[in-house]
This record gives C-alpha cells, sequence and structure tokens, in this order.
C-alpha cells in the first residue's frame, strides 16, 4: 500500500482527547473500582510503557505519573534514539513514549522502527515542538497520540490508557490547529471524487465509521449498538478493505477527506 499522505492520518488523533471512563488512581496498588475490566490496563495485567526522552528532568515527571498507576507497568528507559532501538529490540511493550527531538536523531526513526519490531504497539509522542507538520509526520507513521511539553492538560498514564483501548491523545491546542488544516483540506478536495471507495460503504459502515471517528473503542460501540465485540471488529475490517487503509486514523482521515462522515 502506498504512503499516506500527512493530512490523511490524523484525524482520529483529534477524535477523542479523553476516554469515556473514570481514570482516578487513589495510591500505588489502587486503582478506581469505576475502571471497567474490560479496558486494557488492569492492576494485575498492567500496560507496558517504554519512555525514551533525552531530558532527564521530563523523564522523571513522566515516570513518576506512570509509577503510582497500578493499571501501568514503565519496563525502560532511554535518553537517545540509539538507546531506544536497542531498548525496542530487547523489551516487550505496549506503548513507546517518545521525544522526537532527540540528541542523536529524531523520534521518528524510532516510531517507525517500533512498528516493524513490534506492529501492535502504541506510539504517544511528547514532543516541545508544536507544530502541524511535526505532529501530522508522527501520525503518518503510526503514532496514536501526541502531546506538547507544557501544554498537556492531562496526565501521562491517562494518555497511555487511552491508546490501549482504541483511542488517541492529543494536546487540545495542537488537535484545534489539526482541526482547520483538516477542515481546509476537506475544502479543497470537495469536487475531487477520484479516491472514492470502488466498493461504497453499508448503512452499518458508514455508523460505525462515525463512531470510530470521535474516538470509541470496538467494545464501546458494541455496547452503544447492542452488538458484540466480534461483529464489530469485522465491520472495522470490511471498512479497512473498502476504503485500502490499515489503521483506524487512516480510515477516518479518507471519510473526512470524501464526506462519508
Amino acid at each position: 500500500m502506498n504512503e499516506s499522505s500527512p493530512s490523511r492520518t490524523f484525524a482520529s488523533a483529534i477524535g477523542a482527547t479523553h476516554l469515556r471512563s473514570a481514570t482516578r488512581v487513589s495510591s500505588r496498588g489502587s486503582a478506581s473500582s469505576l475502571w471497567p475490566e474490560h479496558f486494557t490496563g488492569q492492576p494485575g495485567k498492567p500496560v507496558q510503557v517504554l519512555l525514551v526522552d533525552d531530558d532527564p528532568h521530563m523523564r522523571m515527571v513522566i515516570s513518576q505519573e506512570l509509577l503510582v498507576d497500578p493499571r501501568i507497568l514503565l519496563v525502560a528507559q532511554a535518553g537517545s534514539v540509539r538507546e531506544g532501538r536497542r531498548m525496542i529490540d530487547q523489551h516487550e511493550f505496549d506503548v513507546l513514549m517518545v521525544d522526537l527531538n532527540l540528541g542523536d536523531g529524531w523520534g521518528f526513526e524510532l516510531i517507525e522502527h517500533m512498528k516493524q519490531v513490534h506492529p501492535d504497539a502504541e506510539a504517544v509522542v511528547i514532543s516541545a515542538l508544536e507544530d502541524e507538520q511535526h505532529a501530522l509526520r508522527a501520525f503518518e507513521l503510526g503514532a496514536t497520540g501526541y502531546l506538547v511539553k507544557n501544554s498537556w492538560f492531562g496526565n501521562f498514564p491517562q494518555a497511555v490508557l487511552q491508546v490501549v483501548n482504541g483511542g488517541a491523545s492529543i494536546t487540545p491546542s495542537m488537535a484545534r490547529r489539526l482541526l482547520g488544516k483538516l477542515e481546509h483540506a476537506r475544502g479543497v478536495l470537495a469536487d475531487d471524487k477520484t479516491g472514492e471507495p470502488a466498493e461504497p460503504l453499508s448503512e452499518r459502515e458508514k455508523e460505525i465509521l462515525k463512531i470510530v471517528a470521535v474516538g470509541y473503542t470496538s467494545v464501546e460501540i458494541g455496547e452503544r449498538l447492542n452488538i458484540s465485540c466480534m461483529t464489530v471488529n469485522t465491520h472495522i475490517k470490511n471498512i479497512y478493505r473498502k476504503l485500502h487503509v490499515r489503521t483506524r486514523a487512516q480510515a477516518v482521515s479518507f471519510a473526512a477527506h470524501h464526506g462519508l462522515l
């Protein structure tokens, strides 16, 4: 499949900035009873995280937040591309939290390497770079989160738990800027019909795609539509096939560009 253009890969990252369930933690080993059992990230089976940032202070801030949440296990930390690559090769993990501007290279390299070695893992960018092009490039490579340092209003465990449960996490100020860019792109492409799917989506598939666009997980969609999670995933696979995409981000972006939402 050809590489998707940057403007067609960020829509789902805008779609969900909060899980629709409480994520409070009172102390180490004591998660809120409001956390649903069907969500990924339970005290007995935590989400495994790798952290790469060349700023020791930032690493300390993030790691301290992660360490007090029993739903998350911080597996390893690194401060460079070289260390991060070795860490990715050596550990099993669910989420990579990575800075972009590292001392010996770019975090983009680590996202790309991660997707080759651990294709099912999620990537959350933590960067001081607050511009659309860097965010678009990260989403293009497969990231599902983009947090701008000193502008992120949530907490880091929240961001991790969002992405492993089918959502996305993005700093609100960045989301606002990307929304503006998306609106512009939709206006430019309003009369472009060349990229429409050869096989039209069914009404049920359109309905599910709209719910995916606002960040609901497959489990939540099933509960909302009173169908099984397996049925939801089957519909999503059919959507991927018809739109010739491989991820939720690409599906939502394609649909936004071609008036399917």
